[in-house]
């Protein structure tokens, strides 16, 4: 008789591969700003929750409806209860990830947002990235292990098919709390090898590898980290153009999609 251990790894290796099979149902959008999630929202003709699935007094906002063959959940972490302001950052996105896992079973996630883009790795400003690698370039902890804890690298699950079919640009992402890039996270997002910066990516993507649902990342290029604008400024700036841009894209992703399981993506 096989011990224990082996029959559970075996039967939650052969839940994944009947789960690889089905036609993807459920797709939970996380996204950090309403500017960004509303487009989709109307895109989609989703209405909000107002029978929340999350915990009481939480500010965190679910829209939800059928597109197609599938049905969307766009989860926004909402206002902050004190400054009021998009509760952007990696705490926000690590809570609502998990709480919309543990609440809506998705079959797949996706995180769609803006993000910082380096020129010196070919970015430009409107550019839609597929990510596929993630990184924390300001978690740094100096210690042996420790400090690839910090890094805490993950890779995007792997969609050739989309990739192909789509022809996004490529390239790996890296996180951080910061919308500026002091000198030490710079150093640290070149180790990434990363050509675009967000501050929620990695985060969610430690949320779903830890309960085992699948993620993609679909960053759109607001502002050139390494260019001559000051970044806030040029953000700004571009935020609305580039959230349209954001919106055509995650629409022909979830188009692509719809009616396949996750190993034909």
């Amino acid at each position: 008789m096989a011990p224990q251990d082996d029959r559970s790894d075996g039967a939650e290796e052969a839940m994944v591969a009947e789960a690889e099979k089905r036609p993807i149902a459920t797709i939970v959008i996380v996204i950090a700003m309403q500017t960004e999630a509303l487009p989709l929202v109307n895109r989609f003709q989703l209405t909000e929750d107002l029978d929340s699935v999350f915990p009481k007094g939480v500010p965190w906002v679910r829209y939800h409806g059928i597109y197609k063959d599938l049905h969307i959940n766009i989860i926004w972490p909402g206002k902050d209860l004190v400054s009021g302001v998009d509760s952007v950052g990696t705490v926000s996105a690590s809570l609502v990830t998990y709480a919309s896992i543990q609440a809506l079973q998705p079959d797949l996630i996706i995180n769609a947002g803006t993000a910082g883009g380096f020129k010196a790795k070919g970015a430009c400003v409107g550019d839609v990235f597929l990510v596929t690698d993630v990184a924390f370039h300001d978690r740094r902890i100096p210690i042996p292990v420790f400090d690839l804890y910090g890094v805490g690298s993950k890779k995007a699950f792997s969609t050739p098919n989309l990739a192909k079919e789509l022809d996004l640009k490529v390239g790996k992402l890296s996180t951080g709390d910061s919308l500026d890039m002091s000198p030490h996270d710079e150093s640290s997002i070149l180790a990434n090898d990363a050509t675009v910066k967000d501050m929620e990516g990695a985060a969610v993507a430690y949320v779903a590898d830890l309960l085992k649902v699948p993620v993609i990342f679909i960053k759109a290029v607001t502002d050139l980290v390494d260019g001559t604008k000051p970044t806030a400024e040029e953000f700004l700036q571009n935020l609305a153009a580039v959230t349209a841009a954001l919106e055509k894209s995650v629409t022909k992703v979830v188009d692509f999609i719809n009616s396949k399981c996750i190993a034909e993506l």
